[in-house]
């Protein structure tokens, strides 16, 4: 069921900011640093996890000095609500993958399970190297044992949003990165 808009007001005005904008431009430079240092000569595809990753790729790109490729992929579990079930595939990319250096860009590392079935899908296509990089990794133990490449920020285990990550299709946009009150 859809949030309402006063119901997504109230989450923003009641949410516990995690990271202020500064310290998120400060993660997104480290990132980039280590990007650059262990890509720059393979010019690499940039693969965007839809829709959470377009706003954490489209700030790391003007910070990647170097011959890069960018293209996207849809594959969620969430689907605007704060729990995540089977993985749906919605788009997969169309730059063929064949031999390519993939760097599969998105918003967050929660349990694992997206960014392995990406990875996987990746290496499928004929991906010669796959590295994942994530805005934010939540601290806990469930789900899977995969680690991403390239991490911003440590989150808590709570619901977040704000550069990319959403609160039910709402506050991609914030600019910083927030935890909601549960209900």
């Amino acid at each position: 069921m859809p949030v309402t808009e006063q119901k997504a007001r109230t989450a923003f005005e009641s949410a516990e900011l995690i990271y202020n904008k500064h310290q998120v431009e400060q993660a997104l430079d480290q990132m980039a640093a280590l990007i650059t240092a262990d890509t720059k000569d393979e010019n690499p595809i940039l693969m965007c996890v839809m829709n959470g990753g377009m706003i954490p790729l489209g700030m790391l790109l003007p910070r990647l000095p170097f011959l890069l490729r960018v293209d996207y992929l849809h594959a969620t579990r969430y689907r605007e609500r704060t729990f995540g079930t089977d993985l749906e595939w919605k788009q997969h990319n169309s730059l063929p993958l064949k031999g390519e250096s993939v760097i599969v860009v998105d918003d967050i590392l929660d349990e694992g399970y997206t960014l392995e079935a990406i990875k996987a899908h990746c290496l499928a296509a004929g991906a010669r190297r796959v590295m994942t990089a994530v805005l934010v990794e939540k601290e806990h133990s469930r789900g899977t044992e995969f680690e991403a490449d390239y991490v911003g920020l440590m989150a808590p285990d709570r619901y977040l949003f704000g550069y990319g990550m959403d609160f039910k299709g709402y506050w991609r946009n914030a600019d910083g990165i927030y935890a909601i009150q549960e209900d």
